[in-house]
């Protein structure tokens, strides 16, 4: 059986800079496709698209997905207003993401959200977010870590059965759990550091954590292990 295609949302950034050059690029740090391939998968990344309606085309051509981190949701998309801590919106990429999403568990798609990306399906699920807390973060671009604790009987206890610590580098949370979304693990401050789907068509799971700035492949071994598994029928 061929290594499944996992597809990485990226990031629009205007002014990226290489050699002589100074244009704008869709970026991702680098963690991400090399975990992909550590766990076994072909990485595909993915750029933003300004229509948002592609993406139930391109979820159709993948084996699995993952929502990358990045900028904090825009706090319109749950019905808040924004805290003065709260980082500028990115609207189109909000908007993309949120597509890719909704396309994926319409699907049944294997979903992995990786820290922004689990906060913005559980936004997706129609829940909200903490837009502020501290400590879980290092110093400006430096990545914390700290304790995270499975919940017994969820399929993060499944991946991961006993505590770890995993790097991490964010200021909001989950608040309020959306629809039919689980908590798989908590910090020992009570922040929620993962969520899950039981009732999504695929397996769908969020972490807090940045698994691709650290050593532990389980987490994306679980996504390709699931998308490289036979398609139920109808898909």
């Amino acid at each position: 059986m061929s290594a499944p295609l996992i597809g990485v949302s990226t990031y629009l950034e205007s002014a990226a800079s290489w050699g002589v050059w100074r244009q704008p690029a869709a970026l991702l740090p680098a963690g991400y496709h090399e975990l992909v391939q550590r766990a076994g998968g072909l990485a595909a990344l993915l750029p933003p698209d300004g229509t948002p309606d592609a993406a139930a085309s391109v979820v159709a051509r993948l084996d699995g997905l993952v929502i990358a981190g990045g900028p904090d949701v825009e706090p319109v998309r749950y019905g808040a207003e924004p805290d003065p801590r709260t980082g500028p919106p990115d609207r189109p990429r909000d908007a993309w993401e949120s597509a890719l999403i909704a396309a994926a568990l319409e699907r049944g798609l294997p979903l992995l959200g990786i820290c922004r990306g689990m906060q913005l399906l559980n936004v997706v699920r129609g829940g909200t977010l903490r837009q502020h807390l501290d400590g879980h973060a290092g110093p400006p671009g430096v990545f914390g870590a700290h304790p995270v604790r499975p919940v017994p009987g969820t399929e993060l206890a499944r991946v991961l059965p006993t505590e770890l610590d995993v790097p991490t580098y964010h200021h909001q949370a989950v608040d309020r759990l959306g629809d039919g979304l689980v908590v798989g693990a908590y910090a020992a401050d009570g922040t929620v550091e993962a969520v899950e789907a039981p009732d999504a068509a695929g397996w769908t799971l969020g972490v807090q954590w940045h698994p691709e700035a650290g050593t532990d492949v389980r987490v994306m071994r679980a996504l390709t292990e699931r998308a490289g598994a036979p398609a139920p029928a109808g898909r």
